[in-house]
């Protein structure tokens, strides 16, 4: 009676095993990145560019989850979930977050192939183009977008959406928008999760968005100083507010004074005039940042 016969592994995938478990072992950080619908000439360029700050390995599946079997390291087998499709593997000693920024920070705009999925709404701006009246007056009609004609060249009169989110590209929509310079994706390796083998933390979802984090954050900051003048908190971003809101108290006592109201009155008066002042107050200053 015959067994099945045992899978056998090659020694130069054994080896490429144990160089990616040792990487593992040795780097600070691991992080999985999505390769999908990068050309090979501009991952080598990104490779180029990371040289010193990470190394970055394409295996196959097989051999990244093998790796990680073999790190030693329990908890870094979660990695696997995040594994799917066109995947890289990057070792550096740069913390995870910093690594996953420098990536974002180094995709570059692409234009648009027939059959992609819109990342986004694409749309036609409205304005002047460098076309010419020709045949690209019946590819915009058949569009759906409206021109006119000024000084020889074609003018969009209003925005037209052409893609909407999720939806595939037509061939008319993106020869469009080659011809008219818009390119709606953004190549390069998208950081997906990551693990820190010093402290051993697992980093899932990774979302990069620099611009929305600011606008988060001035949002957070502009509530917090309200927060912080009602409480009277002093401070050297409180100071100026705290000093104005004392000085409309000192006003509206002298009005609770003079016009003779009652305390409840005066109180009520008083509350009102320091809510209103510090939310004009606060605006200005949020404007200024």
């Amino acid at each position: 009676m015959t067994g099945k016969k045992a899978a056998r592994v090659s020694e130069k995938k054994k080896t490429l095993v144990s160089e990616l478990a040792d990487l593992i072992k040795k780097k600070k950080t691991v992080l999985i990145a999505s390769i999908k619908n990068i050309p090979s000439s501009q991952y080598q360029e990104i490779s180029k560019k990371l040289r010193g700050k990470a190394i970055v390995k394409v295996p196959k599946k097989s051999m990244i989850f093998r790796a990680l079997d073999n790190s030693g390291i329990e908890k870094i087998k979660k990695l696997k979930t995040q594994i799917e499709g066109s995947t890289a593997i990057l070792f550096s000693d740069i913390e995870s977050f910093d690594l996953a920024a420098d990536l974002v920070s180094k995709k570059s705009p692409s234009k648009a192939k027939p059959g992609q999925e819109a990342p986004l709404d694409i749309e036609i701006p409205e304005g002047p183009t460098d076309l010419v009246p020709g045949p690209a007056i019946s590819e915009l009609g058949a569009l759906g977008i409206k021109i006119q004609i000024e000084k020889g060249k074609i003018m969009i009169k209003e925005p037209k959406v052409i893609a909407k989110k999720g939806e595939k590209i037509s061939q008319a929509a993106a020869e469009m928008m080659t011809k008219l310079g818009i390119r709606p994706f953004s190549i390069g390796l998208i950081p997906i999760a990551a693990f820190d083998t010093k402290e051993e933390k697992l980093y899932l979802d990774i979302r990069i968005d620099p611009e929305g984090t600011l606008k988060e954050l001035k949002g957070l900051f502009s509530k917090s100083m309200g927060f912080a003048v009602n409480l009277s908190y002093t401070s050297k971003d409180t100071i100026n507010f705290l000093i104005q809101k004392a000085g409309r108290q000192e006003i509206t006592m002298e009005k609770f004074v003079n016009e003779g109201l009652t305390e409840q009155e005066g109180v009520v008066n008083m509350e009102n005039n320091n809510q209103n002042g510090e939310v004009s107050e606060l605006k200005v200053n949020e404007g200024n940042n």
